[in-house]
């Protein structure tokens, strides 16, 4: 045990202790030296404003700034937004990130996508309206015909052209319900007179 002391306590000892530390001191500064050049530590690069780019100028653009870019699926059409333009992207324009960063960019669609027509006929205006808005279309107009069946929807226009349950059509797309007015035809009202 005493000699264990007496070692510590020598010279070679702590010319060891000194020469572990000198290294040690040397490994952990080549190694934030080499940090620092491989990371580019303080240089950084101002991420452009891709909204509303074509997929072709956004490509072009995330080249001239040492950047990567990964497209993700878009789910809604967005009128605001010319057809295949970005319209989001993270990290947000201006935001300062190092050289090869990913930034991750949203894509418009072509347009809205399709959504069938549920079965209306034979509903009232009210309901037949919300069903539609539920689905993303729209009432544009309501027309009445002479039918017994006050405000019952007897059939669906899109464009001019009747339309059955199922069809798919573009989200907000504008349709016309033809209703009944409560009242009957001529013809028929002369046929339930004879009977």
């Amino acid at each position: 045990m005493k000699t264990f002391f007496t070692f510590l306590k020598s010279r070679t000892f702590l010319i060891q202790i000194g020469l572990a530390l000198l290294v040690g001191v040397l490994l952990v500064f080549c190694v934030l030296t080499w940090l620092n050049s491989t990371t580019n530590h303080g240089e950084f690069v101002e991420v452009p404003d891709f909204s509303k780019m074509s997929v072709m100028d956004m490509r072009k653009a995330v080249e001239e700034a040492e950047l990567r870019y990964e497209v993700l699926d878009s789910a809604n059409f967005n009128p605001d937004y010319p057809r295949f333009s970005i319209i989001e992207q993270d990290p947000a324009a201006g935001s300062k990130v190092k050289e090869d960063r990913k930034i991750y960019l949203t894509v418009n669609p072509s347009g809205y996508k399709k959504v069938s027509l549920p079965d209306v006929i034979q509903v009232t205006q009210r309901n037949a309206t919300s069903m539609l808005r539920a689905v993303g279309l729209d009432v544009q107009r309501v027309t009445r015909i002479d039918q017994i069946g006050k405000d019952m929807v007897y059939y669906v226009k899109y464009k001019g052209k009747q339309v059955s349950a199922g069809e798919k059509l573009p989200k907000t797309s504008k349709v016309e319900l033809v209703c009944g007015n409560g009242r009957i035809g001529e013809r028929e009202q002369i046929k339930a007179d004879s009977e």
